[in-house]
């Protein structure tokens, strides 16, 4: 049996949280392939240890931005809860510059967080899981910090106009349009979302050609290319090994197309 379920923060977590999802699964699951998602995820891993690439993942984990995909492996049951921040949302109940964590995984005790490590201890001693999400909730409420409030408008304007473009605008536009010179709003968009602007720009084409296979299953490869702002289909095939390892068509004879960026 496997159940997932998706769960919406509270009004005052909502600017920063995107949402919760839950999994859990008694059947054996294979080798899962995952791709950079484009936000920062906070897991608390209730059953069985799970690999990534071969190594145990902490009990509890925070994945920063990632520019290449890993393979996920369950040792046994999966008893998962995520918090999913928006690209720039981890901000806000971190200390450290989000680039810090670029392409790691991050156990609690590395974090140095010791409210976290508490938080961790009543997960796993919670079953319900509106009990743990009310938990989480706590922690974060009692961890948040609001970046300046002209940063928090810089960060969603800059990343609505990337997901509206496809990732198509240049740097210098973006820095335009929150009024930084391109130096200013480099540093400031690295420092909030834990990636260049260039490589986030990547990362949301990349799910903007996933969400529009998993809509438009039997398009052609080359308007996908030429409809997600790649320059053709040499290109979009490039991206599509970079992020999954695989070309697109062997990506979608292995998995359906969907993309979390954009679904939810």
């Amino acid at each position: 049996m496997e159940r997932f379920n998706i769960i919406q923060p509270s009004t005052v977590l909502s600017p920063y949280v995107k949402h919760y999802w839950l999994l859990e699964s008694d059947d054996v699951i294979n080798s899962q392939r995952v791709i950079p998602s484009g936000n920062i995820e906070l897991l608390f891993h209730r059953g069985c240890p799970m690999k990534r690439d071969g190594q145990i993942i902490p009990v509890t984990s925070l994945s920063g931005q990632s520019l290449s995909f890993a393979d996920l492996k369950p040792t046994g049951t999966v008893n998962m809860i995520a918090i999913v921040f928006h690209p720039f949302g981890a901000k806000a109940f971190i200390e450290l510059p989000i680039y810090a964590l670029s392409n790691l995984i991050v156990s609690a005790d590395d974090l140095n967080i010791s409210s976290l490590k508490d938080l961790e201890d009543q997960i796993l001693n919670t079953v319900d899981d509106n009990n743990c999400i009310r938990l989480i909730e706590s922690f974060l409420i009692s961890r948040l910090n609001p970046f300046k409030e002209y940063n928090y408008k810089r960060m969603v304007a800059a990343v609505n106009a990337i997901n509206f473009s496809n990732g198509e605008l240049s740097v210098s536009h973006l820095a335009e349009t929150v009024a930084l010179s391109k130096k200013q709003f480099q540093r400031i968009f690295s420092e909030h979302v834990g990636a260049t602007p260039k490589e986030f720009m990547r990362i949301v084409r990349f799910h903007k050609a996933l969400y529009t296979l998993q809509n438009n299953p039997t398009m052609n490869f080359t308007t996908l290319a030429y409809e997600c702002g790649y320059y053709d289909q040499a290109h979009m095939t490039n991206e599509f090994k970079l992020f999954s390892g695989y070309t697109p068509t062997q990506y979608i004879a292995v998995c359906a197309p969907y993309s979390d960026y954009f679904s939810y």
